[in-house]
């Protein structure tokens, strides 16, 4: 097994229905990954420990997911110089808003990026580890070239079928 260039953190295993969609899409990208769980609030020294080691252990991204508070992404950020790529979790009344606003609002000097709540999130964070890694990759560029031409077939499939269903 190839060593894992990404690793992929929630702050509960609840999260990881939502979280495997990031690991769905390395996957298709050939891109090895390591996946666990530690918590901002609940494990505080562990989550540091873990942000301070990680490139030391070959990581070069970490996607990091929590519902509610969603402060995981933004502990591992201080610690780290690695990119961290926040996936808001639905997890309350407020459908993962309260998770988005958590995980984007970071003070200046401390980046985390952040994408959509949810699955929907998780994918394109794998995504994005994966295109960050591509900018030292030959071999992960061509194969997000190859997704994108993908993604471009159906988009044209289905607007051919429609068009071709509707009355003349």
């Amino acid at each position: 097994m190839s060593k894992p260039l990404v690793s992929i953190v929630m702050g509960s295993d609840s999260d990881l229905e939502i979280m495997r969609e990031a690991g769905k899409a390395l996957d298709e990208f050939g891109i090895a990954y390591e996946i666990d769980v530690t918590s901002a609030h609940r494990s505080p020294e562990r989550t540091a420990e873990f942000a301070r080691k990680a490139a030391g252990r070959g990581i070069r991204v970490i996607i990091a997911g929590a519902g509610g508070a969603a402060h995981l992404a933004g502990v591992i950020a201080a610690h780290t110089t690695l990119p961290v790529i926040g996936v808001p979790i639905p997890s309350t009344s407020l459908n993962g808003m309260d998770s988005l606003l958590s995980t984007v609002q970071m003070p200046a000097g401390i980046p985390v990026a952040t994408v959509a709540i949810g699955k929907p999130g998780a994918t394109n964070a794998g995504i994005l580890a994966a295109q960050m890694i591509a900018l030292a990759d030959a071999s992960v560029a061509k194969k997000l070239e190859k997704h994108k031409e993908k993604l471009a077939r159906g988009v044209k499939e289905k607007s051919n079928k429609l068009r071709s269903s509707l009355p003349r």
